[in-house]
C-alpha cells in the first residue's frame, strides 16, 4: 500500500484487522512508523522495497492524489515489476487517464484496476464503498482484499465492468453526494435568511 495518508493509514489497519499482511509505504515516516509500531503493516523505506518485501505476483494499491504524484508513481514502479503483478490505483483519477494507463501497463504485462474509493474517515469501522474496474483475471486476484475493505463480503464493492469504469462510476457518486449536501446546504440558508418567520 503506497500512500498512508487518512484514508491510506485506515485502510492499511482494516486490512490488517482481517488478517491481510500489508507492506507499506509512505514519504512521511513518522506515520509509517505509527502504523508499524500499532501493527497494522510492515513499513519499507522505498518503492523498491515495496516490490522487494511482496511475492510474486504482486498487488500494489496506490493511494495518491490524481495527476502528476500517481502518475510519477507508476512510472517508478514499472520497471521493478514483473508480468502478472497488479496495480491498483485508488486516486480519483479521471477516468481517461485511468484507461491510457491501463493500456500502458497492458503493454508490460502488468494488470491495473482503477477503484473509486468512498468512506471517509469512517471506512475503518464501517468498511469502504469499493467501484473498480478491470480486467475479470485482475479482479478475482484481487477480490479477497476488495472483500476484507468493503462493509462485508457479499456487499460495499462493485466490479463495475472494463478499465475505467471504477472511476466514472465513483466520478458519478461524487456528483450525486455532493449534488445532494449542496441542495441540504442551500435549503438550510433559505431557512435561516426567512429572519420574520424566526425558525428554529
Amino acid at each position: 500500500l503506497v500512500g498512508l495518508g487518512k484514508m491510506g493509514g485506515n485502510m492499511a489497519r482494516r486490512l490488517a484487522k482481517a488478517g491481510v499482511k500489508v507492506v507499506g509505504f509512505d514519504i512521511d515516516s513518522a506515520t509509517l512508523t505509527a502504523l508499524e509500531t500499532e501493527g497494522a503493516l510492515k513499513a519499507v523505506a522505498t518503492l523498491a522495497a515495496v516490490v522487494a518485501a511482496l511475492p510474486a505476483p504482486r498487488v500494489v494499491w496506490t493511494m495518491l492524489p490524481s495527476g502528476p504524484i500517481s502518475q510519477t508513481t507508476l512510472e517508478a514502479l514499472v520497471p521493478m515489476l514483473t508480468k502478472g503483478d497488479v496495480i491498483i490505483d485508488g486516486a480519483n483519477a479521471n477516468y481517461k487517464d485511468s484507461q491510457k494507463r491501463g493500456a500502458w501497463l497492458a503493454e508490460q504485462g502488468i494488470g491495473f484496476i482503477d477503484c473509486g474509493v468512498s468512506g471517509g474517515v469512517h471506512g475503518l469501522a464501517n468498511g469502504y464503498c469499493l467501484m473498480f474496474g478491470g480486467e475479470a483475471t485482475h479482479v478475482k486476484k484481487v477480490t479477497p482484499i476488495m472483500q476484507a475493505l468493503a462493509a462485508a463480503p457479499d456487499r460495499g464493492w462493485l466490479h463495475c465492468g472494463p478499465i475505467g469504469a471504477g472511476h466514472y462510476t465513483k466520478m458519478v457518486h461524487n456528483g450525486i453526494e455532493y449534488g445532494m449536501m449542496e441542495a441540504i446546504a442551500e435549503g438550510f440558508a433559505l431557512l435561516d435568511a426567512k429572519k420574520e418567520f424566526a425558525l428554529p
